[in-house]
């Protein structure tokens, strides 16, 4: 795979074809079996626990409320996110990032890093959003990823996600601000 990924929004469930329908899925059973924090918390998971989650997502893309970031390399792939505002008026100036993930046999060669870049420029920009917010689970190194990017954590539920018997992590409130 090249070195830089290339970058496709996708603002209406029309953008979303049946092949990028199916590598969204693959990546996010992928992303969750290997143990990553994508939203599904129990692995292992398929396609079809999968894909009821992507359709929603799909379902709810607009240009001013949601949109899907793809990353790709090589024609391929390399990892999505969503990004959402709420149309509610006192909190329209700020977006919410959801489900962000790389395909794991190419991390570390800056997909993740290049993703926060664009979605950054694009929540900015395009949507006219003044910061970002994201919640992410603790103990998994995703406090610090972030944080290279601009990141700052502005607080903590503690213990608020109970991964198994005795595995409670903290959820981790992160904001970037300004754009």
């Amino acid at each position: 795979m090249t070195a830089v990924p290339t970058f496709q929004q996708l603002t209406s469930p029309d953008d979303v074809t049946p092949r990028i329908r199916r590598a969204l899925t693959e990546c996010w059973v992928e992303v969750t079996n290997a143990g990553g924090a994508a939203g599904f918390p129990f692995p292992p998971v398929d396609a079809a626990t999968v894909t009821p989650a992507l359709d929603r997502i799909i379902d709810l893309l607009s240009p001013d409320t949601s949109r899907l970031l793809v990353a790709t390399m090589d024609g391929e792939l390399a990892g999505w996110l969503n990004v959402r505002r709420d149309s509610f008026k006192l909190i329209a100036h700020w977006g919410t990032l959801h489900h962000v993930q790389t395909r794991t046999a190419i991390r570390g060669r800056g997909v993740g890093r290049a993703l926060m870049k664009e979605v950054r420029r694009a929540a900015k920009e395009e949507m006219g959003l003044e910061q970002l917010h994201l919640a992410v689970r603790s103990d998994v190194g995703l406090e610090d990823f972030y944080g290279r990017s601009g990141w700052k954590e502005v607080g903590r539920w503690p213990g608020a996600l109970r991964l198994g018997a005795g595995d409670d992590r903290d959820e981790v409130l992160m904001v970037l601000d300004p754009l």
